[in-house]
């Protein structure tokens, strides 16, 4: 074994040993060896690099859809170039009622006001109230209650 003196104070040290470890620590994929033989003590290290964590940009905030588009495109959705089209403004779980069981907000004939509730959709655990745009009459309920909906889709048609 190849031994060094090294220092005022005549330390030998064990080069195939620190070697040896070295090799070791790198195998191992550790980052630290720590050897004591006596009052002899070897530590070997090695600096190892950690991928940095990856950073978000914050999302940006949503873009407010139109208020009132003056005609929709054809999608061959029911109802989608009705003028009286209420849609969905987000994606989730349209409920026609406010509790299972309960009696639904509107039906076909149902006269509404302004305001007044025509159905709820639920999105990330919000009840989110979708409400008439205008007074009229119900003419079409194009859901089913618990139905998934998707952004812009009809929901009911006044007239």
């Amino acid at each position: 074994m190849a031994e060094e003196t090294s220092g005022a104070e005549g330390m030998q040290v064990d080069t195939d040993l620190v070697r040896r470890i070295a090799e070791l620590l790198k195998d191992s994929d550790l980052t630290e060896i720590e050897v004591q033989d006596g009052t002899r003590r070897i530590v070997v290290k090695r600096n190892v690099t950690a991928a940095a964590a990856p950073v978000y940009a914050p999302a940006p905030p949503p873009t407010p859809a139109p208020a009132a588009a003056p005609v929709a495109l054809a999608t061959g959705e029911p109802g989608a170039n009705h003028p009286g089209a209420v849609k969905s403004p987000m994606v989730g779980t349209v409920y026609l009622a406010g509790e299972p069981g309960a009696k639904p907000f509107v039906s076909p004939g149902t006269r509404v006001s302004e305001g007044d509730t025509l159905v709820v959709i639920e999105a990330m655990k919000v009840m989110n109230p979708i409400t008439a745009p205008r007074a009229g009459t119900v003419t079409q309920i194009l859901v089913d209650n618990g139905q998934p909906v998707e952004f812009d889709q009809t929901l009911v048609i006044i007239e």
